[in-house]
């Protein structure tokens, strides 16, 4: 969730913590279906919170989406872990909660650490392994945190085809309208840029875009997007066309770009915006027709009290 995709490629990772996977939990019949919310406001976790994994869903209060981090291609780490790690019965305990609070708990997969299309791994098999995983824990979905920069950059579409046969696989076991299935891309893979010669996340949007909720664009990390001119109208060098609404003129719905941005500075290496600061954007964009939602990365320093701010009054 914290690559930068400037020309040097700098692949510096910030504070994750790797644990040993662990297996699979069997659950019974699933006996809940979400429905994606419009808007979206999306927090990730992925620092340990307690033994109860989540927080109570009060420190939530405002977001409508929670995403463990992360389901990687090793297995469940971190909060994903420890959330698979708990009971059926306390599992269950925290999805009523949540529910009743208006918040739904989905899976984040990949992140930082996993460069599937590099690796090798079978999109096919990785989707089946994963929708499962939502199913055993009795999950709402998932969202799909791609950032293989390695492939991406090499601009022969491996990468692309990669995730569209990966988003097409996960659809046939978590139907949409009855599972969430969101992607977290970086913002400059949606927008015409000669580094990503084969499109990047344009050519992903036009391919399996329809089967795709929503996306938590990843306002951050490129040295960008700092002030509410650059996230909305004019991203500037080196990534011209990836502000907000440059990404819609590059034909991506206006009503799946979720407005992304760490929790805190040390959430990120830049493109860090104060949550009140944000809010002013976040209104500008409203006052414009854009109505998607907020993601932020990550909790604990983003809370209630953070998506307050950022919803800048635009949102109840």
């Amino acid at each position: 969730m914290i690559f930068s995709v400037s020309a040097a490629l700098a692949l510096a990772s910030l504070n994750s913590v790797l644990a040993v996977p662990v297996a699979s939990n069997s659950a019974g019949p699933l006996v809940t279906r979400a429905t994606a919310p419009s808007p979206a406001f999306v927090i990730y976790t992925d620092k340990f919170v307690s033994a109860d994994v989540l927080p109570p869903a009060t420190q939530l209060a405002g977001f409508n989406v929670v995403a463990l981090s992360f389901l990687t291609l090793a297995g469940a780490r971190d909060q994903a872990q420890a959330f698979a790690a708990l009971t059926a019965d306390q599992r269950t305990a925290k999805k009523t909660e949540y529910s009743q609070a208006g918040i739904n708990i989905i899976v984040s997969a990949f992140g930082e650490t996993d460069t599937p299309t590099t690796s090798g791994a079978d999109p096919v098999g990785t989707a089946n392994t994963m929708a499962q995983f939502v199913l055993a824990n009795a999950l709402d979905g998932i969202d799909v945190d791609y950032e293989d920069l390695q492939a991406m950059n090499k601009g022969d579409g491996a990468a692309e085809q990669w995730v569209s046969q990966f988003t097409t696989t996960l659809r046939q076991t978590l139907p949409q309208g009855q599972f969430i299935l969101t992607h977290a891309p970086l913002a400059p893979w949606l927008s015409p840029n000669a580094q990503f010669a084969a499109g990047a996340y344009l050519t992903v949007n036009k391919n399996v875009g329809s089967l795709i909720d929503w996306y938590n664009i990843q306002f951050y990390n490129q040295g960008l997007y700092t002030d509410c001119n650059g996230l909305l109208n004019a991203a500037g060098a080196p990534f011209p066309g990836s502000s907000l609404f440059e990404i819609v003129k590059n034909g991506v719905d206006v009503n799946k770009l979720v407005i992304g941005k760490p929790g805190s500075a040390a959430d990120a290496t830049n493109g860090f915006m104060d949550p009140a600061t944000l809010g002013t954007c976040v209104a500008q964009a409203k006052a414009q027709g854009w109505n998607a939602g907020i993601m932020a990365f990550e909790f604990p320093e983003a809370d209630s009290t953070w998506i307050s701010a950022a919803k800048g009054g635009a949102f109840q």
